[in-house]
């Protein structure tokens, strides 16, 4: 029997075990709740002590304040023996936490209650797949030999919580061999999982540029050294580093999206200010990056007889995802979720995210979880005011993550 919610796409969810079903509603109210209370980064105290609380009624063991709001639970399973626990593999879980700086406006009884802050990406609901994930699993830690350690981590959004955590020892003690995460995704249909080997989101970079020229009397330009018509020249040339300078192959943005120069209209403006990001997925491209985007500014300027100061600034690396990993997601997906879409190996995005930082560290693999429901509206993208996701998918998210661990721990994996 197909188990769906009314108007919901053609999915069945009856690969969901009846457990996680029934915890469905549970799932809901811990989504809406962190939904209600958005959180920016390095601020996430009301959702930290949420999850803390229901960690310590569980009987999970668990360390907070890690860079800052930071949690990190940690669940052994009772097939570990004294002989095996020493060598048993540890799996890492990781779920983000922070919200956006943006208003909402969608009417729902969830509603954000902070004003300008919004969790318009989806982290609510991964932070209540990770706490339904705990739950599961400390209940029935008879079924797996080996360890899962559940990351929850501030600031995704930025300035990154990834990589302080790893720096606060997160991945140690005990060592994490693997880890995996997802992101809801408005792209994909609900209940469609994306997932692939080798780079999945893209590296990101952002650069600020002052041009310097010399101001004067819009009607004598020779007098002067117009900065505006400077800056527009590299913004021009700036695209020539894409289409021009890499492998067609590789894909690659450079995006000016901030232009600021001039106060009046017969003005020549002395300064003009663009900033901008980068994005790649091969690492090789992101070292000419910064060389190639600095060459085309100073012989812009050389040739203008303007100046030039900038700042270029490295970000999150691309998210690569490993081949065993990915395979592991893929092979526990295929039999969970049955939709029309299905799985969607293809699924990249010049998106970035800071989960690339754990990445580097250990073993893993990142995957998205289709989320987007537009027979109920739900399919606004990413940052949108108006975002919001079919909570179905929590389940979901549940069951994929449980099926992870126990092939993870399993004798033929």
């Amino acid at each position: 029997m197909i188990s769906t919610l009314p108007n919901s796409p053609n999915v069945d969810l009856s690969r969901i075990r009846l457990e996680i079903r029934q915890l469905q509603p549970q799932l809901v109210a811990w989504r809406r709740s962190i939904h209600e209370r958005p959180e920016l980064a390095f601020k996430e105290k009301l959702t930290s002590e949420l999850i803390a609380k229901k960690l310590t009624e569980w009987g999970i063991e668990h360390q907070t304040g890690i860079a800052q709001t930071g949690i990190v639970a940690i669940i052994k399973g009772e097939k570990l023996s004294s002989e095996t626990s020493a060598k048993a593999k540890v799996l890492a879980i990781r779920a983000d936490m922070d919200a956006l700086p943006i208003k909402e406006e969608n009417e729902v009884s969830y509603r954000s209650k902070h004003e300008g802050i919004m969790h318009a990406c989806g982290h609510d609901g991964h932070t209540a797949i990770a706490l339904g994930t705990a739950y599961f699993l400390q209940q029935h830690r008879q079924n797996f030999p080996g360890t899962v350690k559940i990351i929850f981590q501030p600031a995704e959004e930025g300035p990154g919580g990834a990589k302080p955590m790893i720096e606060a020892g997160v991945l140690k003690n005990p060592d994490v061999d693997a880890i995996i995460g997802l992101h809801l995704w408005n792209v994909l249909p609900m209940g469609t999982v994306g997932v692939r080997t080798g780079a999945l989101m893209a590296a990101t970079e952002a650069f600020d540029c002052t041009i310097f020229g010399k101001g004067g009397h819009g009607a004598m330009p020779h007098q002067t050294v117009d900065s505006i018509l400077v800056a527009a020249q590299i913004v021009n040339n700036l695209q020539t580093i894409v289409s021009r300078n890499i492998n067609p192959i590789d894909s690659a943005v450079v995006t000016v999206g901030k232009f600021h120069a001039g106060t009046a209209f017969n003005v020549i403006a002395d300064k003009a200010e663009i900033g901008g990001t980068v994005r790649y997925f091969n690492p090789a491209v992101g070292e000419m990056m910064p060389q190639k985007l600095e060459q085309i500014i100073a012989g812009v300027c050389q040739a203008y007889g303007a100046k030039y100061q900038l700042n270029y600034r490295r970000q999150y690396p691309a998210t690569i995802n490993d081949a065993g990993i990915a395979e592991l997601v893929r092979s526990v997906a295929v039999n969970v979720v049955e939709t029309p879409a299905g799985i969607v190996p293809e699924c990249q995005t010049m998106g970035a995210e800071d989960m690339s930082y754990f990445l580097q560290e250990v073993p893993g693999c990142y995957f998205f979880l289709g989320s987007a429901n537009p027979s109920l509206n739900l399919a606004f993208p990413h940052h949108h005011p108006r975002f919001d996701f079919d909570e179905t998918v929590l389940g979901m998210g549940v069951e994929i993550f449980v099926r992870c661990v126990e092939k993870y721990f399993s004798e033929n994996w």
